[in-house]
Formats: structure tokens, C-alpha cells, sequence
């Protein structure tokens, strides 16, 4: 009869406070990242309206810019492969790591050179290379927020959803 005696109405308080410090810690988990998850996107969200203003303003008008998505969806893909085959066990740098370091940071550079290169040959004006720079600014900041936020091998990262 003790096991009965605790849902009683006076114990259900108690027994609803010990269930919240229970699941405390998975609340707030979840909640921050859910928003980092709400800000990841607002940034990727404002990247990209810079990039659609370097290019459909009236003033520009040109839209090879949009190049540069191709390089925003390849640059993460050297590190989600290495990060799948090299095992993070090991403590010191490898080749596989390092060469998907290598070809994101070709990748990223290319990224910010084609706008400039495009404005040097006076294929797009210099005004939406500016806008078209910022845009790649924010995306690949973006892009690094979110491994940074979820790139880690806890109970919550984007590994969950490959």
C-alpha cells in the first residue's frame, strides 16, 4: 500500500516537480537547438536575398551570380564525406581530413572570387558584386554555423539525419 500512498492529490505536486528536474536538461537541450536551427535558417534565408538582389535588381539585371549556388551546395560535401569514412577516434590529423579541408577552402574561395572576376570583365557591375559578396558572407557563415552547432557527435547533430 506505500507504492498507492504517493498518488495521493497532496503528492502529485511533488511528483510533477521531480519529473520536470528529470527532463530539464533534454528540454533545454532540444530548445537551444531548435534555435540554433530557427537562426541557421534565418542567416541562409538573408545570404540568399543578398544574392537575388545582386542579381534581379533593375539596376543589375544579370544573374550570373546564381552561379554560386552550385558552390554553396558543393562546399560542404568534402567534409560530410570525410567526416562518414575517417573514424574520429584518433586524435591527430589525417589525409582525408586534411583534403576535405583543402578542397572546401578551393571551393570557398572560388565562391568569392567568381563575383570579382565577373565584375573585372564587367560582366555584372561592381555594385551587385558588393551584394553578391555579402550573400557569401552571410551563406558560408551559415554554412560553418551549422557544423559548428550540430557537426558535434552528441544525441542531437545532423549525422541523425543521413
Amino acid at each position: 500500500m506505500t507504492s498507492l500512498a504517493c498518488l495521493e492529490p497532496c503528492c502529485l505536486p511533488d511528483m510533477v516537480f521531480v519529473l520536470w528536474r528529470l527532463l530539464e536538461d533534454d528540454v533545454t537541450d532540444y530548445f537551444s537547438a531548435f534555435a540554433a536551427l530557427i537562426s541557421l535558417s534565418f542567416g541562409g534565408a538573408i545570404g540568399l536575398m543578398f544574392l537575388m538582389l545582386g542579381c534581379a535588381l533593375p539596376v543589375y539585371d544579370k544573374y550570373w551570380p546564381l552561379f554560386l549556388l552550385f558552390f554553396y551546395i558543393l562546399s560542404p560535401i568534402p567534409y560530410c564525406i570525410s567526416r562518414r569514412v575517417v573514424d574520429d577516434t584518433d586524435s591527430a590529423s589525417n589525409a582525408c581530413k586534411e583534403l576535405a579541408i583543402f578542397l572546401t577552402t578551393g571551393i570557398v574561395i572560388s565562391a568569392f572570387g567568381l563575383p570579382i572576376i565577373f565584375a573585372r570583365a564587367e560582366v555584372i557591375a561592381w555594385g551587385a558584386c558588393a551584394l553578391v559578396l555579402t550573400g557569401n558572407v552571410v551563406i558560408f557563415g551559415t554554412i560553418l554555423g551549422f557544423f559548428l552547432v550540430f557537426g558535434s557527435n552528441d544525441d542531437f547533430s545532423w549525422q541523425q539525419w543521413s
